[in-house]
């Protein structure tokens, strides 16, 4: 007997092919959703060893159920089918999941922006942990972790900014660590009109020449061209002062910041030892007699 005359043999009236075709298929769908599964916790264990994931421990769980539930939700459904009379059931089942997965979806546009978001910025890459940034020339600080819905951003003065992903996302970024973290500090400071410019220029420039936190940033022409390391310039004639600016470059972010806030010192002291005024403003008030 070959195995077709084997399935067509009937016991009981019924063919010995129709339930081994069943069984067969039964099995196939739950070996099929079992290793689905397995890959699947496989995947996610090995990516929170290698700390591959941008979501913390508690997201991951929750992620990782949602998807094997989402499985056995499918294995079942596809056991379901198999058996004769079980189709209409199984279409108000997905159509139900269906509606559902729309309800939520609509109910959760916001918290999926996010996810979507911190997903982009995962592949996409403006920031990475520990990047000095600045958001929307805003909020300035160091990255320290990116989850599933926002990303946590460290302060100078050591607090933590929680920003959504859908938001830091759209917002304008200033990353002061990729590339050249050289850094430019405008120092700028304002002196009388009866100063003499060239004098005050040549004591900024000493000043800031002698700060260890200066780099010569010039490029090996403006060398050979004899560019002063330290460029200081006239930027306005103001109402009571002529404002004088010096470009000022650090090796980093925060030497730059630093170096800003020494130099500003520095010259204050210099300036009322060499006798520059830096004026404040002043008004003259006339009162007419009656």
């Amino acid at each position: 007997m070959d195995l077709s005359q084997f399935f067509r043999t009937t016991v009981f009236g019924i063919k010995i092919g129709g339930p081994i075709l069943f069984c067969a298929k039964a099995l196939l769908i739950y070996v099929f959703t079992k290793l689905l599964v397995m890959l699947v916790r496989f995947f996610f264990r090995r990516a929170e060893r290698k700390r591959v994931l941008i979501l913390d421990s508690h997201n991951s769980g929750f992620i990782q159920r949602m998807i094997v539930y989402s499985i056995y939700i499918v294995g079942v459904t596809g056991f379901l089918a198999l058996i004769p009379g079980m189709e209409q059931v199984t279409k108000s089942l997905l159509a139900g999941a269906g509606i559902l997965a729309m309800a939520v979806g609509l109910a959760s546009q916001e918290a999926l922006g996010n996810i979507v978001s911190g997903i982009f910025i995962v592949f996409a890459k403006p920031f990475r942990l520990g990047d000095l940034i600045q958001v929307d020339g805003g909020i300035t600080g160091t990255v320290t972790e990116i989850t599933l819905r926002h990303t946590l951003i460290r302060s100078p003065d050591n607090r933590m900014i929680i920003i959504p992903n859908s938001k830091i996302n759209s917002s304008t970024i200033t990353n002061s660590t990729i590339g050249d973290q050289a850094t430019c500090a405008f120092v700028e400071v304002g002196v009388s009109y009866n100063t003499v410019l060239p004098s005050a220029i040549e004591v900024m420039r000493n000043e800031i020449e002698k700060h260890p936190f200066l780099i010569d940033h010039r490029t090996s022409e403006e060398k050979d061209a004899d560019v002063p390391k330290v460029i200081v310039r006239v930027m306005q004639l103001g109402d009571s002062s002529i404002t004088l600016r010096a470009w000022a470059w650090a090796a980093t972010a925060s030497d730059a910041f630093a170096m800003k806030c020494d130099l500003l010192l520095r010259i204050k002291e210099r300036f009322d030892h060499e006798g520059i005024e830096i004026p404040y403003p002043y008004f003259n008030q006339i009162v007419k007699q009656p």
